[in-house]
């Protein structure tokens, strides 16, 4: 255990600028896993931390919980842990982890496509729902919150450790899927319910989820063999994606076909 307890510690500016800085994994080739529930998800995903970091009263209460891993365990005072997290409530550890980009495209992998979507809580919480559902990859087009920063992470709740995770892909990525795309529409197509009723839902595609404000873009559309509507009967203009999100793949992981 090596304790740390200057601001100015090299070390430490590393692990804030990942802890605070939404895509300096990429650069790093490193990122911040805040929490102890996240933090045991990528062990008991097999992942190996790369460095342990806690705070004191953390140390003092599960320290030896944590002491047999090889990876160098390094405690700070509380308030100087406080002072990394770029989160609203800082928790009291972390991993730092190894990352690599991931370029490769599964053709026949159940999908989740996300296609610029902004807010880092709405995409934990699709990929949470892929997750769950037993989707097996997540491509984000460019220009969607990076899947790797700690908002996003936090939101996810380990799910990134489930799922094939491809950044920056571009919409001729998403033509090579040979599975069936379906997009999400608010005026036009079948409703969901009445896909899955008369068994013409798929159960092995692909969903686009698109931007919170402008959708699915006009030429993702295109690449679509069905565009469904959700049954709103309270009359709302619209929902959250993230709810439409958790409609959508739930009913295609309960589809018959």
């Amino acid at each position: 255990m090596k304790l740390i307890t200057s601001r100015d510690n090299p070390q430490l500016k590393t692990w804030r600028r990942l802890a605070q800085e939404t895509t300096a994994y990429r650069k790093v080739g490193q990122f911040w896993l805040e929490g102890d529930h996240l933090c045991r998800a990528a062990v008991e995903r097999g992942m190996q931390a790369l460095q342990i970091v806690m705070c004191e009263t953390f140390f003092e209460e599960q320290g030896p919980r944590w002491e047999s891993s090889t990876a160098p365990l390094f405690v700070l005072p509380d308030a100087l842990f406080a002072s990394l997290s770029g989160l609203e409530s800082p928790a009291r550890m972390g991993f730092v982890m190894p990352w690599t980009t991931e370029k490769s495209v599964l053709p026949d992998a159940m999908t989740v496509v996300l296609d610029r979507l902004q807010d880092a809580g709405n995409v934990g919480t699709i990929l949470r729902c892929a997750s769950a559902f037993g989707f097996r990859q997540v491509l984000a087009i460019k220009g969607t919150a990076a899947l790797w920063s700690p908002k996003v992470l936090r939101a996810g709740m380990g799910a990134h450790f489930g799922l094939h995770l491809v950044e920056s892909v571009s919409e001729a990525d998403v033509a090579t899927l040979r599975i069936p795309v379906l997009t999400t529409s608010s005026h036009e197509g079948p409703f969901l319910h009445e896909l899955q009723k008369n068994g013409d839902l798929p159960r092995l595609c692909a969903w686009v989820f698109g931007h919170e404000g402008q959708g699915v873009s006009d030429s993702l559309m295109k690449l679509a063999s069905h565009r469904v509507r959700i049954s709103q009967p309270g009359g709302e203009e619209s929902l959250n994606v993230g709810t439409a999100a958790a409609i959508c793949l739930h009913a295609s992981a309960t589809t018959l076909f």
